[in-house]
């Protein structure tokens, strides 16, 4: 869920528009997008199965003068340049990402929101992944750097996301370990991953019981490389997820999933 820059209505029929596109494929992630800006969705292609299923939203797109019909497997998939379509693509218009300013995160901060920030993931399977656990947990905020290494909220992404993009803001950061001490300065407890050399999750940090509780950011580092250097070091802390040491590391996605439910979820309760 991530703010657009402002334009006109699109011609659906235009050839090459003036802003960019991206393509959701699968009924929950259409279905979502729908919920949420029923608007954006500038054409719609689906096989017969999945047409049955998408009244409601043809006849939004009738009213506004979209484009929208049944086509064959073989031209779905075209469209989709994917074979994981799921039977449905929409054509959306793609959202501008913007990136944290002070104010932001004085917001976020005074309302205890957690954020998960991204350290350079570049597979987007993994950012799609990441998504769909982080709106599943109600974390209503991601954040990733602004360089070309890492991914951005893709076709491919979306897929995955299931949409789970539709219930997470997506930021960008020009300096994520700035971003990080300015998190911390702001209040929060920045705890980012290791996979050596850091505190187990099992062992809970000793806490003042009268002391209000600090919003958590949770810093997931490159699927290879892990945490660069200088953004672990500014970190509040590092932990570890305990596992039986034959495998070295999680996946990165499932890795966000245990530690969003550790240290955003079971916090809560």
């Amino acid at each position: 869920m991530v703010s657009a820059a402002p334009d006109g209505l699109a011609d659906s029929t235009r050839t090459r528009p003036a802003f960019d596109e991206l393509k959701l494929c699968g009924l929950a992630a259409v279905r979502a997008r729908f919920a949420r800006d029923p608007q954006s969705i500038l054409r719609l292609f689906f096989d017969e199965p999945t047409g049955q299923r998408v009244g409601a939203i043809c006849k939004a797109l009738a009213q506004a003068k979209r484009i929208y019909r049944q086509v064959e497997p073989a031209e779905l998939e075209k469209i989709a340049g994917s074979i994981h379509h799921g039977g449905i693509v929409a054509v959306v218009r793609a959202p501008v990402l913007q990136r944290v300013t002070a104010a932001e995160i004085t917001a976020w901060a005074s309302a205890g929101a957690p954020v998960l920030l991204l350290d350079r993931i570049g597979n987007a399977h993994n950012l799609g992944a990441i998504a769909r656990t982080t709106a599943f947990f109600g974390v209503p905020r991601i954040v990733i750097p602004d360089t070309a290494t890492a991914a951005r909220p893709s076709d491919s992404a979306h897929r995955v996301a299931e949409g789970g993009f539709e219930q997470v803001e997506v930021w960008l950061a020009q300096d994520l370990t700035a971003l990080v001490r300015e998190l911390a300065a702001a209040g929060y407890e920045v705890i980012g991953t290791a996979t050596r050399g850091a505190t187990s999750l099992r062992t809970r940090p000793k806490r003042d019981p009268e002391a209000p509780r600090k919003p958590v950011a949770i810093v997931l580092g490159n699927e290879e490389q892990g945490l660069a250097p200088d953004l672990a070091a500014a970190c509040s802390r590092l932990v570890t997820i305990p596992g039986t040491g034959k495998i070295e590391s999680l996946n990165v996605s499932v890795a966000a999933g245990v530690l969003l439910w550790e240290l955003v979820m079971r916090r809560g309760q």
